[in-house]
C-alpha cells in the first residue's frame, strides 16, 4: 500500500506534479480539459464548450462527455494505486440526462469502493447552473 493511501491525502509536491503533468497530456490538450480539484478518491475536471466538441445538431458530443468522465474517474483512483502500479478501465456506463449547448461542464468523480484489484467509481457531470448533464459508473482493474 502506498503512503498516499495510508495518509488519505496527497503529498503537496505530488499533487503539484499531477496538476502540472495533467495539462501536458496530448488528449487532455485536444479535448481542452482542466483539472480543478484532486483528493484521494476524488477528482473534479472541467470542460469548456467549443464548436469543435459539438455534434451536428449543435449539442455537446456524447464522446466528449464520455472522455471527460473517463479522465475524471481515472484521476479519482490515483491515490489508491501504489507507486508504479497502473489501472485500466474495464467498464464505463453513462446515462446522458440532458443536452448541453453552452458554457462549461464539470465532472466530479468519487471512488465508491476500492478492493484489492477492482475499483468502483461514480461520476456526475453538471453544467454551470448545477443541472445534471450525465451520471456514470466505472470499474477499473489494477494491472
Amino acid at each position: 500500500m502506498s503512503e498516499i493511501t495510508k495518509t488519505k491525502e496527497f503529498d503537496e509536491s505530488l499533487k503539484e506534479k499531477i496538476f502540472n503533468s495533467f495539462g501536458k497530456v496530448p488528449f487532455v490538450q485536444l479535448i481542452g480539459m482542466e483539472l480543478v480539484e484532486l483528493e484521494i478518491g476524488k477528482a473534479k475536471i472541467k470542460l469548456d464548450m467549443r464548436d469543435e466538441l459539438r455534434q451536428p445538431y449543435g449539442l455537446l458530443h456524447g464522446g466528449a462527455t464520455a472522455s471527460l468522465i473517463d479522465t475524471a474517474t481515472a484521476f479519482a483512483i490515483l491515490g489508491n494505486l501504489a507507486e508504479g502500479e497502473m489501472a485500466s478501465t474495464v467498464d464505463l456506463t453513462i446515462q446522458y440526462l440532458r443536452p448541453h449547448t453552452d458554457g462549461a461542464i464539470v465532472c466530479t468523480a468519487k471512488i465508491t469502493r476500492a478492493g484489492k484489484r477492482l475499483l468502483f467509481v461514480s461520476a456526475e457531470v453538471e453544467n454551470e447552473a448545477g443541472k445534471l448533464i450525465a451520471t456514470a459508473l466505472s470499474t477499473y482493474t489494477k494491472v
